[in-house]
């Protein structure tokens, strides 16, 4: 896989406005691991490899056990492995990511509305919409995922 184009490169001021909006997020006052997961499931959702590659070397760097970490694209059936908060943080990044075919339904707002406060459900709305668009540019200019370059060196 190679690039197609640095788009951070090509487009200086979109790629600041976007890391002002990470940099929100980062600030928001979510827990980092709870955004990273729903990062991760976004990512694949939407079959980010770059992203993949990034937000897994997140998680195992601040120590994610291993087990959990495989269990993130099946978390429904992960029981307790997830807490009740994770589980549904990722319930409303899967249905905010496919926003075309669910449409957010009622049941799935209140889910979440009952877990988080409308500030933090705000700004997991804000991750989850940053990472589905850092997807769609890592998608669109086939960014190489870390393991990939190493592996080609």
């Amino acid at each position: 896989m190679s690039n197609r184009i640095d788009y951070a490169q090509a487009s200086p001021e979109g790629f600041k406005a976007f890391g002002g909006v990470y940099v929100s997020v980062q600030k928001s006052g979510l827990a980092k691991g709870l955004v990273d997961l729903v990062y991760l499931r976004v990512s694949q959702i939407n079959g980010c490899a770059y992203c993949i590659d990034m937000h897994t070397r997140d998680l195992i760097k601040s120590g994610l056990a291993a087990d959990k970490l495989a269990l993130v694209p099946v978390w429904r059936d992960a029981g307790a492995v997830f807490t009740g908060r994770e589980r549904v943080a990722l319930a409303w990044a899967e249905t905010v990511t496919r926003v075309a075919t669910t449409g957010i339904p009622d049941a799935d707002y209140q889910a979440a509305a009952a877990e988080f406060n409308d500030k933090e459900l705000a700004d997991l709305t804000y991750a989850i919409g940053l990472m589905n668009a850092f997807n769609r540019f890592g998608v669109a200019f086939r960014s190489t995922p870390a393991a990939a370059a190493t592996a080609q060196a």
